[in-house]
């Protein structure tokens, strides 16, 4: 029995993209309900419309994931809209992703494509989005080294999906020699960093004894915390090899 690594195609990748911008920004404020008309809000607006970028940026978040205000995808465009325009590079990826999934604008994937490269030129995980459509070829010619050149570059800027896309590249050899040493290398560094992706991927290299000696015990220890890490897959495959069913 082998067990398959975690696809990184641009679905995964990408969706995860606005928590990792703007999950961080907010987090702190996750439990905040208050209406539109917050004075905070107002302030955060007021400085929006005189001009700071910024502030457009963390409007644009609020919006865009219900944090003090309601959910409403149009309004996070316009608001990422001016951040981009403004020069945030985050404003420019997480309104990639909003055009790449249709949320809040038609989408448009050539859009998406043009924004993720313009976020990438600033926020690395611009650079991992745009990855993700080389990777899929949506809005842009299929291409594995553009992919491959394109994770390296969210990777090394510190975003760990873009470490994990690349760990992928090298463990099915696309776009690059296959190398499973330095994929386990690199999934070990993220799952360090609680990506459970990277965790189940390092826990699947255990099992499969790829690019390191054969463990069932790491395995079962790498999908564990996959699943502590709430990647549901990582818990179907902990609750199989812990009970052998």
């Amino acid at each position: 029995m082998k067990i398959k690594a975690i696809d990184c195609m641009a679905t995964i990748l990408v969706s995860l993209m606005t928590v990792m911008v703007c999950g961080t920004v907010f987090a702190a404020q996750s439990k905040n309900t208050a209406s539109s008309q917050d004075p905070e809000i107002v302030k955060i607006q007021k400085a929006c419309d005189g001009g700071s970028a910024e502030d457009c940026f963390y409007l644009g978040g609020r919006y865009d994931l219900g944090l003090g205000v309601k959910q409403d995808y149009s309004k996070a465009v316009q608001f990422y809209s001016k951040a981009c325009d403004g020069g945030i590079s985050e404003g420019c990826t997480n309104l990639g992703s909003m055009y790449k999934d249709g949320d809040g604008a038609k989408q448009n994937y050539s859009k998406a494509v043009e924004l993720f490269q313009k976020g990438c030129d600033g926020n690395p995980a611009g650079c991992t989005a745009l990855a993700g459509m080389y990777l899929s070829g949506s809005g842009v010619k299929k291409d594995y080294f553009k992919a491959f050149d394109f994770y390296q570059k969210g990777c090394a800027g510190g975003d760990t999906n873009g470490c994990y896309g690349l760990g992928w590249m090298y463990e099915k050899g696309e776009g690059v020699k296959q190398d499973y040493f330095k994929a386990v290398d690199l999934y070990s560094q993220i799952c360090n960093k609680d990506n459970p992706y990277g965790c189940y991927n390092l826990g699947s290299m255990y099992f499969n004894g790829y690019g390191v000696r054969q463990n069932n015990a790491e395995a079962i220890k790498y999908f564990g915390k996959s699943c502590d890490l709430k990647n549901q897959s990582g818990c179907s495959i902990y609750a199989k090899l812990k009970t052998g069913k």
